[in-house]
């Protein structure tokens, strides 16, 4: 796989022109006959992929609300309003980007009061949010032909650079770039809070090499390749073939004789 194969898409079926067909009933591609812009939206004649069906899609904007939200951080609280879509769905646990940080969503209310788990932006009167300091991280991760896609959740702040190992699910990857808003790297260091997507390879499997001499595992000590031996024992077999050292005061002595 070469360098500009990498795509958000990698490892998940991707159709263009989604929609649900009312002759059908299934959601599938469409072909876009024609389209006449309306306003802040378009109309399109779309032909379903799956039974053929004509039909048209009016596509509109959604409108836009502004939602007060308490932003709580230490013993600090402000009231923001923030402006998202009308249509939006808000959960619970959420946790979204604003003014260069993290908040987590831990109360929704509806316009009369009442606390939910869940509503439509149009629908809720005021949303509380915590200062967090976690955001979600998108992976990709590839072995061989096959990639699926994951997420995980870390520190805003942790730095990942590319070409490094990490562990994921008890395992070791190679990551082999990091998608930001910005584009791509393949050997910078990019905070978890400007990632897009981290693109992470099986790393490479070194050769091992089994140590066959007394010399050659020694070395293997020293290099941690046996386990942690901080100080390795020369092997017996290793001393019994070094030549012992004459003192150099008996070869003047004979010499003399």
């Amino acid at each position: 796989m070469s360098d500009d194969d990498f795509d958000d898409s990698i490892g998940e079926d991707f159709v263009e022109n989604v929609a649900e067909c009312p002759e059908c009933n299934q959601e599938s591609g469409h072909e876009i006959l024609s389209e006449k812009e309306i306003g802040s939206g378009f109309d399109y004649l779309v032909k379903c992929e799956l039974c053929q069906f004509v039909h048209k899609l009016h596509i509109r904007q959604p409108k836009a609300v502004n939602l007060p939200f308490l932003l709580s951080e230490g013993p600090n609280t402000v009231l923001q309003d923030i402006e998202m879509d009308a249509d939006e769905i808000l959960n619970v646990g959420d946790i979204f980007e604003f003014a260069d940080a993290s908040w987590e969503i831990n109360r929704l209310e509806t316009k009369t009061g009442n606390s939910r788990k869940s509503l439509q932006a149009s629908k809720a009167g005021r949303a509380n949010a915590l200062r967090s300091d976690i955001v979600m991280v998108r992976l990709t991760l590839t072995q061989g032909e096959y990639s699926e896609s994951d997420a995980i959740y870390v520190d805003r702040e942790k730095i990942y650079k590319a070409g490094s190992i990490m562990t994921h699910d008890n395992q070791k990857w190679k990551i082999r770039a990091i998608h930001t808003g910005a584009g791509r790297t393949m050997n910078g260091s990019v905070v978890a809070h400007d990632i897009k997507r981290i693109y992470l390879h099986e790393p490479p499997r070194p050769d091992e090499v089994v140590p066959r001499t007394p010399r050659e595992r020694r070395q293997a000590w020293k290099e941690g390749r046996l386990g942690h031996n901080p100080n390795p024992i020369v092997p017996e077999a290793e001393k019994s073939g070094r030549p012992k050292q004459q003192n150099k005061g008996n070869r003047r002595m004979k010499k003399r004789r």
